[in-house]
Parts: C-alpha cells; structure tokens; sequence
C-alpha cells in the first residue's frame, strides 16, 4: 500500500498545485467581481456584443474551416502525386507557426499594402482591407483548415482497404461511394475536429487583437485585456474572465457529449485507396480543391520569408531590444516547455497506475485537472493571477515567472493528450515481464521505456516548446518595456507600422519555431548503430 502511495504521490501533487492555483485565481476574481448576478451579465449591452461576435466568429470560422476540409481531405485520399508529402508537411506547418507570423504573412498577401491590393491599384481598383470580421475568418480558416485536413485525411487513409474493393465491385462511385464509404469514417471524427477548432476560435486572442478593426469586432478574451491593461477596470475585466470561463466550461462539456471514439478494424488499413472506374470530372473536382488549398497555405509563408529579407535586415539585426525580446522568449519557452513536460509526466504515471488498478474515475479526474486550461483560457487564469499577486507584491517584478507558469499550464493539455496512450499501452505490454525480472527505476526507464516512448516525447517537447515561443497571450497583460519576447515585439512593430522591422520579427520567430521544431525531432531520432543486428 506505501508502495502505491509513493507512486502516485507526484502525480497527485503536481494535479493538487495545478488545482490550488487555478483555485486561488478564480478566487480573486470573484472577489474583483463584487456584487453581481448571473442574470444581470445578459443585460450589459457591451457583454452582450462581445459574447455574441465571439460565437458567430468562432461558428463562421469553425464552418469556413470544415466544410472545405472535407472535400480537401478526400481528394487528397483519392489522388497521389509528386510533392503531396511536402504539402502535408506544410500543412503540419500552421500547427507550429506562430499566430502572429501567420498574420504577418497573411497581410503580406491580402492587406492594403499586399501584393493583391498593389495588383488591384495597378487596375484602378480599390485596395483590399482586411481588418475586421473578414481578416479574422481568413486567418483562423488559414490556421485551422489544414489542421482539419490533416485529422480528416487520417480518418480517411484508416478506411479498410477492403471495402474499396467491394465498392469497386459493387458499381458504387462518385457521390455513393462518399456517402456509404467516406462518410461513416468522417462523421465520426467531425464532431472531434469542429469542437476543436470552434474552442480555438472562440478563446483566440492574437488574431482578434491584430485584425479585430475596432469595438464592432471584439471578443470576450481581447475585452478582458482591454479592461485590464487600458482601463484598468478591474472588476470589468473580473467579470469577463468569469463569464469566458463559464462559456469554455459549457462548450467543453457539449464538445465530450458529441464526440466518439473512433472504431477500429482488424482488416488491412492504411493502403491508399485505389480510385476505380476515374473520369475527368472527379479529377477536375479534386485537383480544384488541392491547388486551392495550395493557394491559401503556401503564399503567405513564402511572403513571410520574401518580406523578411529586405534591404534593412543587417541594419535591424542590430537592435538590442530585438535580441533581448528573442533571448526573454527562448528562456520562457525553455522553462515552460521543461515544467509541462515535467508535471504532465507525473500526472500521467499516477493516472497510469490508477488505470492499471481499473480505477478509471481517479485517472480520467487527474488527467482532467491536467487539461484545466481548457476550460481556463490562459488570459483568464492569468487575469486572475494578476489580481491576486497586486496585493502583496510587485506584478511587473514577478512578470516573468507568471507567463512561464501560464504558458507551461497551456502547453500542459497538449503534453497529456501526447503522451497518454503511448505510456499507457507501454504499461500493459511491459509491466509484467519488467517484475519478472526486476527491471525497476533508472534500468526500466532506459530500456523501455525510453525506447518506446522517444518519438512521442519529442512530439510533446517541440509542441510545447513552440506553443510558448509564439505565445502573445500572457505576455500580452504583463509585458513592459523592459520586458519583452519575440511575439509582443513583433505585435508592437506592426502596431506602429514598421513593416521592415515586423518583417525581420517575423522571420525570425518563423525559423526559430521552425528549428527547434526540427532540432528536436531530428535529436531524439533513433540512432542507427554497427550493432543494429544484436537488437
């Protein structure tokens, strides 16, 4: 029994500090809200704005996101040609790229001063803007359909290659054979994939606070922000983040109520599916939606490089400030990617036992507390922390270590939900013959279970490594001028519209998430070795 206890006491720990400080914040901000109502929130015109554009740009994104990404993803299963890899692998791209080099690139290509607006001014046309409702859809269908393509296409490549061949037999093509065959293995990930991405939406805050266009296109995280660093009205900003946080809670319940495991086949899986009895309109179809994928993807990050290569570079590479906001960014993703990574693993150990031990209820809670700043957006937690640390200390002097505890809470969900079943399975395969032979602590962890496990570590690392590096969020409330990263410099140099000095920011933050993203795969590859047949 001691034994049992000592296994799941970091676990229980790391899940029990995680609570008590999401506690304490939601504390204080109830404290900050005074006397209020639920009921009374609704009849706030300016919350009642804010909380309606949230949804109806969160739905229009979530719509303009999926609905093409259906018809992507399967023309992508049905055809094969040079260079789709490298198109998926760009596509993995928007996953890892920062938000505000997204925007960056985005307006390169659709803003007033973008190469399609310089086009149209050639014509005599007037020149595009994209500040407001219209950028914000542009940039989350942007970031978020090839995410979308990516899952659907998975659901599509693990259709049983038999039931290609029996369709084939059967004279079922076209339309049918996306209805009976496709369709089953999509409907089953959409409600997954929607929920995801209307949560990414709803709760994203660089892309309103750099395309939002002014109060008509607001939403309930930038409102927070405003209340809190402009107006310093605390208990606005209180009551906003109050209200966020209940919407997050209620869409993550409804998202969990809609969404189903996948099923699994025992028949051959992953064969690319073999287009019988093709025709010119299925290929015109398809490729139709492939080059328009390519055209919303691949521009801008080409812009992004071309832009960042001006005349000016070796002038600005010499800003101090700009080193200084890149060093700030490196030590914050550093420490936030090593803390998430730390407490993820330790609350995956515990719930691993529990779950060995059939006690389901206890693992799913702790994982569940893991995942808290799903339901918490990091600006409300860090609003919350904001009002709590003003009253017994300095909250610019401690700036540093609050955005990398939020920022290692936000990368947290994403180290769980990466890790979860590879350490799980890795139990049920190994745990009894590692008793049989003693294999316990150190041995074990580096004979098994860092053999299994590397390639998912890795993928766990560089997502949380790159997530903090290009996060604006917590910066965003504590930031000053003599602290700054590399996210909230470039947001500043576009807000002032140095475009030559954004240009230089945005490249840079593009090839340091892009490297580390690499660097890391790249080191915890396995190593091919003389001895490779003694394995």
């Amino acid at each position: 029994m001691n034994k049992r206890v000592t296994q799941l006491l970091p676990g229980l720990s790391s899940a029990g500090l995680i609570l008590l400080l999401v506690i304490a914040a939601i504390t204080s901000l109830i404290i900050h809200a005074g006397q209020w109502q639920l009921s009374s929130l609704w009849h706030d015109p300016y919350l009642r704005h804010v909380t309606r554009f949230s949804f109806y740009q969160a739905l229009l994104s979530t719509l303009l996101s999926i609905i093409p990404a259906i018809a992507i993803a399967y023309a992508l299963s049905r055809r094969n040609f040079i260079g789709k890899q490298l198109l998926l692998r760009l596509f993995a791209m928007t996953l890892v790229m920062p938000v505000l080099v997204a925007v960056f690139g985005l307006l390169a290509i659709y803003g007033k001063s973008g190469i399609i607006s310089h086009g149209l001014s050639l014509l005599g046309l007037p020149r595009l803007n994209i500040y407001g409702l219209s950028g914000i859809l542009l940039a989350h269908v942007f970031l978020n359909l090839p995410l979308a393509v990516r899952f659907l296409l998975q659901s599509l490549e693990a259709i049983p290659h038999e039931q290609h061949q029996l369709a084939a037999h059967l004279g079922i093509r076209g339309w049918h054979k996306f209805r009976l065959v496709a369709w089953p293995r999509l409907r089953q990930q959409l409600p997954h994939v929607a929920g995801l991405i209307f949560m990414l939406c709803f709760t994203s805050f660089a892309v309103i606070m750099s395309l939002g266009g002014g109060p008509k296109s607001t939403t309930i995280e930038l409102a927070i922000y405003q209340a809190i660093r402009y107006d310093f009205d605390l208990a606005t900003g209180a009551i906003l983040a109050l209200w966020q946080m209940l919407l997050c809670g209620g869409l993550v319940l409804l998202s969990h109520r809609f969404s189903k495991p996948l099923a699994t086949f025992s028949a051959s899986v992953g064969k690319n599916a073999v287009n019988y009895q093709d025709n010119w309109r299925a290929k015109c179809w398809d490729w139709s939606w492939i080059i328009g994928a390519i055209l919303l993807v691949i521009p801008p990050i080409i812009a992004v490089f071309i832009a960042g290569l001006n005349r000016q570079l070796p002038q600005l590479l010499q800003q101090p400030a700009l080193w200084h906001a890149v060093a700030n960014s490196l030590k914050i993703a550093v420490m936030a990617c090593g803390l998430a990574f730390v407490f993820g693993v330790m609350i995956l150990l515990a719930s691993r036992q529990l779950r060995l031990t059939k006690q389901r209820f206890g693992a799913d809670s702790i994982e569940m507390i893991g995942t808290i700043i799903l339901v918490t957006p990091g600006l409300v937690l860090s609003t919350g922390i904001f009002l709590l640390l003003r009253q017994y200390t300095d909250v610019y002097g401690t700036a540093f270590w609050v955005v990398v505890g939020v920022n290692a809470l936000m990368a947290l969900p994403y180290v769980i939900k990466t890790l979860s079943q590879p350490m799980l399975h890795i139990a049920q395969q190994y745990n009894l013959l590692c008793h049989s032979l003693g294999m316990n602590g150190w041995s074990r962890l580096r004979l098994v279970e860092w053999r299994a496990l590397r390639r998912p570590i890795a993928q766990a690392l560089a997502i949380s490594l790159v997530l903090s590096l290009g996060d604006l969020g917590a910066i965003a409330l504590f930031g000053s001028q003599d602290f700054q990263t590399l996210p909230l410099y470039l947001f500043q140099l576009m807000g002032s519209y140095r475009m030559d000095g954004a240009a230089v920011a945005a490249l840079l933050l593009l090839l340091l998430s892009l490297g580390l993203f690499s660097a890391i795969e790249y080191c915890f590859q396995p190593r091919r070795t003389k001895g490779k047949h003694h394995a």
